[in-house]
């Protein structure tokens, strides 16, 4: 891997870890599964740097929490987060982001606004959740139905991520088109 691919690694591990100093809003019937604003750096991966590279950024960022940094929201890290009932979201992280690279390239004669709110709504939600309530429903000893409930609260938030992920690529475009990885 190139020295810049690295360091555009790296960056986005950076920033998934610094959205964690946002405050989470623990949800108690899931279990304590937090609202936390990483999911926007992990949207942000995925669609700015394509789908190997933005998987790369956030399975980085899960082997430093593992390493016992406490980089998730709420200062939480060590292999314990893994024990959790947000395991599932965690595992679901690095697939939403190469799912929404991937779309992302898929995507190239798409508007990019559009493109990239479609990639971030199907890496960042469907792929994550779709991997993450089933890991909420068995780490939480909830019915399947319940977990998928209970994870509703999560949409409007994910939705208003989705947004802000389309506009940062669209205006990062505007301004550095060579930094929107996926599309070169």
């Amino acid at each position: 891997m190139a020295d810049r691919s690295l360091v555009h690694v790296a960056f986005y591990a950076a920033l998934i870890s610094a959205l964690g100093l946002v405050p989470p809003v623990a949800i108690a019937f899931l279990g304590g599964v937090p609202i936390t604003a990483q999911t926007l750096g992990v949207m942000l991966a995925g669609v700015m740097l394509g789908p190997i590279r933005g998987a790369l950024a956030v399975l980085l960022f899960l082997f430093l929490v593992a390493l016992g940094l406490p980089f998730l929201s709420g200062g939480r890290g060590g292999l314990g987060v893994f024990m959790g009932p947000s395991v599932g979201f965690l595992i679901g992280w690095p697939v939403g982001a190469l799912v929404a690279g991937w779309i992302m390239q898929s995507t190239r004669e798409m508007n990019i606004l559009a493109a990239a709110a479609i990639s971030a709504a199907v890496g960042g939600i469907l792929v994550v959740y779709a991997i993450g309530i089933p890991g909420v429903a068995i780490m939480a000893g909830l019915s399947l139905p319940k977990a998928a409930l209970g994870s509703s609260v999560f949409i409007p938030g994910d939705l208003v991520k989705v947004a802000l992920t389309a506009v940062i690529v669209q205006t990062v475009a505007r301004g550095l088109p060579g930094a929107v990885l996926s599309r070169s």
